[in-house]
């Protein structure tokens, strides 16, 4: 049985802040500012987590044609869900009118949540135990002021439906690779992550996404060549190119790919918003391999042949590129009030 994706869609928010209004504040050489991104989304006063999944999910739906009641999971990755204790995922299911006869799972796994999402969702599909499963990355990433992270750490969403009927682009198959690589954490009640620094490089991205990239090129018995478009983990403009470098990979198969040097790294939405952005203009035939990265440290990675029900499908969204150029600049001040970074006594 087929298994793929029906219906695609992501959420960006119209802030942005650039990096130089950041350095401006803290100071940053041009060439630390070279190697970061150029500007970030932020997430508005009135959006989180869960209004960004809501967003991503109905453009979904939109795309794929089919009524939310017949969708049986919906699963959330994300490092920022809104509660504690309170799922993000119940929230989204009802917002989107899915059926309550279904499974609502939220999931962590630092940046690559999202992609461990489609992983449960397309073996539940496989296992004949739904039909119709949402897979959804969604965060408001947070960095500590002046850290490094600041520069990167964004807000977006992307939203997959997977199934069987209508597929827009076909699982060929996926493979995982996993350490206990502590190169980014924040403990319980933390405001603000911390990294390793350069510790987050080659131990750590460099590893697992060429790791998990080999790995599924012997599972399939593909090789480079194989296919059109490269989507890998960006948490800068820099690792995801060099990585391709690394695996011999034109850099033409990647670039169309990258976003993250105009929205900043989204975390849990990175891998999903790269992939739509190749999924607005692949064409069918062609195939694509997703890498993605989550920091503790693990990627998944994933191959897929684009079928010839994209091409009317994809003319129902808005794509990636009109979030990304739909955009209003805020300065420091008003950013640091829309990510609650100014804390008020009680």
């Amino acid at each position: 049985m087929a298994v793929g994706v029906v219906g695609y869609g992501v959420y960006i928010p119209r802030y942005r802040i650039r990096a130089q209004d950041i350095a401006k504040l803290w100071g940053s050489d041009e060439k630390r500012l070279k190697s970061l991104v150029g500007e970030k989304a932020v997430a508005g006063l009135d959006e989180d987590t869960v209004s960004m999944a809501v967003e991503a999910s109905l453009n979904a739906i939109r795309m794929a044609g089919i009524d939310p009641e017949k969708i049986e999971a919906v699963f959330v990755g994300s490092e920022s869900h809104p509660y504690a204790v309170k799922p993000t995922a119940s929230i989204v299911a009802e917002a989107i009118g899915a059926t309550p006869n279904l499974t609502a799972v939220d999931m962590e796994f630092a940046c690559k949540a999202g992609t461990a999402a489609w992983q449960n969702v397309i073996a539940l599909i496989e296992a004949k135990r739904i039909s119709y499963g949402l897979a959804i990355g969604s965060d408001t990433a947070q960095g500590r002021p002046g850290d490094e992270l600041e520069y990167t750490a964004a807000s977006g969403a992307g939203a997959y439906i997977f199934g069987s009927d209508g597929i827009i682009a076909e699982l060929i198959d996926m493979y995982s690779y996993t350490t206990d690589t502590p190169d980014f954490w924040r403990r319980e009640g933390e405001d603000y992550p911390r990294h390793g620094g350069r510790f987050t490089g080659i131990p750590a991205y460099f590893t697992h996404v060429i790791s998990a990239t080999k790995g599924l090129l012997e599972k399939t018995n593909t090789t480079i060549d194989d296919y059109d478009y490269f989507v890998f983990h960006q948490p800068n403009y820099k690792f995801p190119l060099k990585a391709a470098s690394m695996l011999g990979i034109d850099k033409k198969k990647i670039v169309p790919s990258i976003v993250v040097d105009k929205i900043g790294n989204t975390y849990s939405g990175n891998v999903p918003i790269g992939f739509a952005k190749v999924l607005d203009i692949a064409k069918p035939g062609q195939k694509v391999l997703v890498t993605s990265f989550g920091s503790g440290a693990g990627s998944d990675s994933f191959s897929f042949i684009i079928k010839e029900e994209i091409v009317e499908k994809r003319k129902k969204i808005k794509r990636v590129d009109e979030f990304v150029n739909d955009k209003v600049y805020i300065d420091y001040a008003t950013y640091a009030k829309f990510r609650k970074k100014i804390k008020l006594g009680r």
